[in-house]
């Protein structure tokens, strides 16, 4: 983000550190579009499990807050920076013979507390190609906006044609708009999974500047750290789905398939227990609700608690 202060040459408070704010915040969206490995997933969701993770300061819980529809919930804090995320994830796949089109709904928040401002945005959609080769693609229009800074993001996410031959692949365009006035400020452009810049459409002599580099970002990426074994909690991803994970690990695949069995069998008697005694199964973190949005039931997910705990599991990339 460095580059991005070449935009700001004297960055000073007001709009000059409002858009740069901005700015940083498309450029963590791009980054959340990881490439995706095309293949057979050892892991299925379980209904109440979760996942609790700290980056220095910032700490990040997810539940899985629904089963039938797979919804996931998020929610981060970070006292010393003052930031906060709320994100809710609501799949839903569309078939079509050739490929599949899994819709991601739920709204994405980040609230920089200390500037009153909060930003929001949706999620790509991600396309699983099978001929003439497996592949996957995130695509689709994305926006990102801040009504506190009048500030708009559209972008676009692109691939190529079914046989290759027209788009350009995992390419990410668009444009910054300050909404008071409809004018476009900024145009972004690259790819999500390489370089990503921006451009001041004011001043096209100004050299672009890189927001988002994927391979030097990805390539920076660390596996988390169990830091206090006794500190997880028995709903922990990580806990839940240790024997597969250490039987995928020794290509022990038989073991590994009947951990997984072991573990879905115990997910169906829950809800057999559950469905006997005429309860329903209640988020443990997270208070949830449904609206209708184009016709389709989405999950809304709030945080039960104002910050989220130092987890047990650690990070230590920053990107």
């Amino acid at each position: 983000m460095r580059r991005v202060f070449s935009l700001f040459k004297n960055v000073r408070p007001g709009s000059d550190l409002t858009r740069f704010q901005f700015i940083a915040v498309v450029a963590w969206s791009i980054s959340t579009t990881r490439p995706v490995i095309f293949g057979l997933a050892p892991f299925n969701p379980i209904l109440g499990a979760t996942h609790h993770v700290s980056n220095g300061t910032l700490n990040v819980l997810l539940e899985q807050v629904s089963h039938h529809p797979q919804v996931t919930a998020l929610h981060a804090t970070d006292e010393k920076r003052k930031l906060e995320m709320i994100w809710s994830q609501q799949i839903i796949p569309k078939f079509y013979g050739t490929s599949v089109e899994v819709v991601v709904h739920g709204k994405r928040e980040m609230k920089l507390i200390n500037h009153g401002e909060n930003y929001v945005m949706n999620t790509p959609k991600l396309l699983i190609g099978f001929i003439p080769v497996p592949r996957t693609d995130w695509t689709g229009n994305v926006t990102i906006q801040c009504e506190e800074s009048g500030l708009l993001a559209e972008l676009c996410f692109t691939r190529k044609s079914f046989l290759g031959f027209g788009g350009s692949n995992r390419s990410v365009k668009g444009r910054i708009v300050d909404t008071s006035t409809k004018k476009t400020i900024y145009e972004v452009d690259g790819h999500w999974d390489s370089v990503v810049t921006i451009q001041d459409v004011m001043d096209k002599h100004e050299t672009k500047a890189v927001i988002y580099n994927g391979k030097e970002a990805l390539s920076k990426l660390k596996t988390p750290e169990v830091k206090d074994e006794k500190g997880l909690w028995t709903s922990e991803s990580a806990v839940v789905w240790s024997e597969v994970s250490q039987s995928i690990l020794k290509k022990d695949w038989a073991k590994a398939g009947e951990a997984k069995q072991e573990i879905r069998e115990k997910e169906r008697e829950l809800v057999k227990e559950r469905k006997s005694k005429g309860e329903d199964w209640v988020p443990k973190y997270f208070n949830i609700s449904k609206a209708n949005y184009s016709k389709e039931e989405v999950y809304e997910c709030l945080p039960k608690q104002k910050l989220v705990p130092p987890a047990p599991i650690v990070c230590n990339t920053f990107l």
